[in-house]
């Protein structure tokens, strides 16, 4: 039985819908949503009520920003995170650095929640942007996500027993 699923996929791909579609919609799930809202950016307020909107009932929403790794650890039951490259967004936010220091904190943030994938005894599918398939970023900040996100998602690969990746909302299985 598959236990830990990641979810690739550019922007726009499906990939949380499809990552929705793996899970029962008639049970429990807990939905960790990783996206923080800004009342003073309605567009962003829009996408997070879409994602809401299309979940079943049965399922409970938690928002978790830093303490992803220990929501995933605990997990008793079924769990959709949503998204990764969201999370690690926040994660070098609260960290600064977008222009390289802090990286330490980061890189030990994402090793907790790859160590907490493996951990878990949880069905868990994990959703996450593939930035490696487009141009090289024009900023150092572009370029510092793109390579930590790349790696981050390869680790969690390493992890989980199977890994799909979305392309025009068609999925293909890579392992």
């Amino acid at each position: 039985m598959t236990r830990r699923t990641l979810v690739l996929g550019g922007a726009r791909s499906g990939k949380s819908a499809h990552a929705e579609g793996l899970l029962p919609a008639d049970e429990e799930v807990l939905y960790v949503a990783t996206g923080r809202r800004d009342p003073t950016d309605p567009e962003w307020t829009a996408r997070i009520d879409a994602h809401i909107a299309r979940r079943p009932h049965t399922w409970r929403t938690v928002e978790a920003s830093r303490e992803l790794a220990d929501v995933v650890r605990a997990a008793k039951g079924a769990t959709l995170v949503d998204d990764v490259a969201t999370w690690l967004t926040g994660v070098m936010d609260a960290a600064g650095a977008w222009e390289g220091a802090g990286l330490d904190l980061v890189r030990r943030e994402g090793a907790m929640l790859v160590e907490a994938v493996a951990a878990t005894e949880a069905r868990v599918v994990l959703v996450s942007s593939e930035v490696g398939l487009g141009v090289v970023p024009h900023t150092r900040s572009g370029r510092l996500f793109r390579d930590e996100l790349g790696a981050l998602n390869t680790a969690l690969a390493q992890r989980c027993d199977e890994v799909l990746l979305l392309v025009a909302g068609i999925p293909m299985r890579l392992r």
